[in-house]
């Protein structure tokens, strides 16, 4: 794949449909690193006519979260297919972190309803899709299909965590949203673990054998 210089974010996508692989999709995840709550995969396809000139497309975790609600809502309005699909924690903890992820990105590639010609991912290849993919390095950084798509779980996933402080509280998902913060760690520790907390943690268990003593 060429890329030209000074071809922008979306220079990948251009130089994959040049070579006759279009439409691409590019897809991420978020939650990858959180102790509760589920791992959400999100893909996206931008229609270059369309969507190439979103401003302000970036990895997810480099944009305020107004930033990101605010791009969430323009990729939905201007993308050609989007889909996110959850991966609970109890189907986390009994696939382990990567082929959960692994399995969020396949599925959420086969629910875009668009099949694509390509697939980019962040950091690693999606084993066993039907088209050809390309894990890259920094992708949600260089990429704009894979930015949008780690927009789209970022704020999908944050939107479900605060849901979630309402469902089961005391825990402040909304304000950690999972993550293995000092605030999350002092509640697991007063509360123990909930339904939505992933025993293959090492620091779920602790609090789990804490409670359970």
């Amino acid at each position: 794949m060429s890329v030209r210089v000074g071809s922008g974010p979306m220079g990948h996508e251009r130089a994959l449909a040049r070579a006759g692989l279009g439409p691409v999709a590019g897809c991420d995840e978020a939650g990858r690193g959180a102790c509760a709550g589920p791992l959400v995969a999100a893909a996206v396809i931008l229609d270059d006519r369309r969507s190439g000139r979103i401003a302000g497309l970036a990895d997810s975790k480099t944009l305020s979260a107004a930033k990101r609600e605010a791009l969430f809502n323009v990729i939905m309005d201007k993308a050609l297919a989007v889909s996110w699909v959850r991966v609970e924690a109890d189907e986390c903890d009994r696939l382990g972190m990567q082929e959960a992820d692994i399995s969020g990105l396949r599925r959420a590639v086969v629910r875009l309803g668009v099949e694509p010609g390509y697939v980019l991912s962040d950091g690693f290849p999606v084993d066993g899709l039907t088209v050809p993919d390309l894990g890259m390095w920094k992708g949600d950084s260089v990429c704009a299909c894979v930015a949008a798509a780690s927009i789209v779980a970022k704020v999908a996933r944050d939107r479900i965590m605060i849901a979630m402080d309402a469902e089961i509280p005391g825990y402040d998902f909304a304000v950690h949203k999972g993550y293995a913060t000092a605030l999350h760690q002092r509640r697991l520790k007063e509360l123990g673990p909930s339904r939505q907390h992933r025993m293959s943690y090492a620091n779920v268990r602790r609090a789990a054998r804490l409670h359970s003593s």
